[in-house]
């Protein structure tokens, strides 16, 4: 079989982006496709299971999320125009050398394998990026780096599951590619995406029901008389589902996690911006996720997102201080 180089990895039908987004865009396609393999063959790779450490959120370490960071840090550093990647597997922000002669203009935030839990039992799981200019001034700090997610330019994620999607979402802008696996290219095959005007699922985990809120409980028990429950336990994989077919997914905080578990920069601010575009809508239960300003790389937030009238009807069920 003939080796595709990046540019050959994503097969637009329609105009495609150019210059450095799509160096971008290639170059995590070439990820995935080694993710991808990782996934299907982690039992007989002994990539199964955990490396016994704790990342900096306080999550156990799986294998796969190691493999999996290391795959797009490689992958990224080739680009020659990203100059600082945030990732749930580092403490710190990794900080990328320039080539000479080239000017680093992205900054990427990315959650290599979201759900990583899931790949033991050979569930759904997913890896997320989002994207934002470097300003003209970056020198790579903090500082330069927290910036909220309305800034992005853009945002893609990839599902690993009986097919391997990838979503590249630009502004007013979201399409759908599926993996070849013969060819090792991403076909255009989700053109447009706009999000069902009428939802048809909710998506949460109910065993936390009982730690939750007055008005997320309120909110679920409304949700229940009007759509059908769908959980996966993988944001990413739940996320899609709901993209495609309408709906909300959501994850409160609770009395143990006040600002719940999901992280603001590599998780919310990424499938925020996606579901924007595609005529959405994503909350903290009080702000939109994309007007926050970050105070850290890896915060959390609470996350109502899917259909804006779902998302809204947070707000119609709260109780009254």
């Amino acid at each position: 079989m003939v080796k595709k180089t990046k540019s050959e990895l994503i097969k637009w039908d329609s105009a495609s982006p150019d210059g450095e987004l799509a160096e971008i865009f290639n170059s995590l396609a070439a990820g995935a496709n080694q993710v991808a393999d990782l996934v299907m063959h982690a039992s007989l790779s002994n990539l199964m299971g955990l490396t016994g450490e704790i990342n900096t959120g306080g999550d156990i370490v799986h294998k796969l999320d190691i493999a999996s960071h290391n795959i797009f840090l490689d992958v990224l550093k080739t680009t020659g125009c990203v100059n600082v990647i945030g990732c749930e597997e580092s403490d710190e922000l990794i900080v990328l050398d320039c080539p000479k002669g080239k000017k680093q203009k992205y900054t990427i935030c990315m959650d290599p394998i979201d759900g990583s839990s899931n790949i033991d039992v050979a569930i759904t799981v997913g890896s997320i990026f989002g994207i934002w200019q470097s300003p003209t001034d970056d020198t790579g700090d903090t500082t330069s780096f927290l910036r909220p997610g309305d800034e992005q330019v853009a945002a893609v994620y990839f599902i690993y599951g009986s097919s391997i999607v990838m979503i590249i979402a630009t502004q007013n802008s979201v399409n759908g590619f599926t993996l070849n696996p013969l060819t090792k290219q991403f076909m255009h095959t989700h053109r447009n995406i706009q999000l069902p005007e009428k939802g048809k699922y909710y998506s949460v985990n109910e065993g936390n029901f009982s730690t939750w809120d007055q008005n997320y409980q309120n909110y679920v028990t409304l949700l229940r008389s009007k759509l059908s429950a769908r959980y996966v336990g993988s944001l990413v994989a739940d996320f899609h589902r709901n993209l495609l077919k309408g709906g909300v997914f959501l994850y409160p905080g609770d009395v143990k996690n006040k600002q719940g578990k999901l992280r603001l920069m590599y998780e919310a601010n990424p499938l925020a911006f996606i579901i924007t575009q595609a005529g959405g809508s994503a909350s903290d239960g009080e702000r939109s996720i994309l007007e926050i300003q970050p105070q850290n790389v890896h915060q959390r937030t609470p996350l109502i997102i899917g259909n804006t009238d779902l998302v809204k009807g947070f707000k119609k069920t709260e109780v009254k201080a």
